[in-house]
């Protein structure tokens, strides 16, 4: 397994999944557009609504994971990253990941008290591809 080309298949991933505990302990998950930013296998960012019932959740425990894949014809490639969810309301992560578009989302643009942004730190991750799983450590 090669982290490389794990990072390179993530960064051509449109859609990624995120999971959360709810208050009876069940991993919630929900289907998001692909991190806003990344660095490396470490630090993934999305934007989110801070009303939302995930920040509650993680901001109860931060516990997360994070899914990516692809599905071919006939190869099925998938990423799981496990680790913990960072619920960020500082001005300076807003405008780092802030885009044109989402005006159309937070009304009050990037200044918008209903915008935050979810920061996903890596520890460990799980390689699946041609049959075959793989375990990772995160440094």
């Amino acid at each position: 397994m090669n982290i490389s080309k794990i990072e390179k298949f993530i960064g051509k991933q449109k859609v990624s999944f995120i999971c959360s505990i709810d208050d009876e302990n069940y991993p919630n998950v929900k289907a998001m557009l692909k991190p806003r930013k990344r660095n490396g296998l470490n630090d993934f960012y999305f934007s989110t609504n801070a009303s939302s019932m995930r920040v509650k959740q993680y901001l109860k425990n931060p516990n997360a994971s994070i899914y990516f894949y692809h599905k071919g014809l006939i190869k099925y490639v998938g990423v799981m990253l496990k680790g913990k969810m960072e619920v960020l309301t500082d001005q300076d992560t807003k405008n780092m990941i802030w885009r044109k578009g989402d005006a159309m989302f937070y009304k009050k643009g990037v200044t918008d008290p209903d915008y935050c942004v979810l920061k996903f730190i890596a520890t460990s991750g799980r390689y699946y591809c041609d049959l075959k799983t793989e375990s990772f450590e995160i440094k």
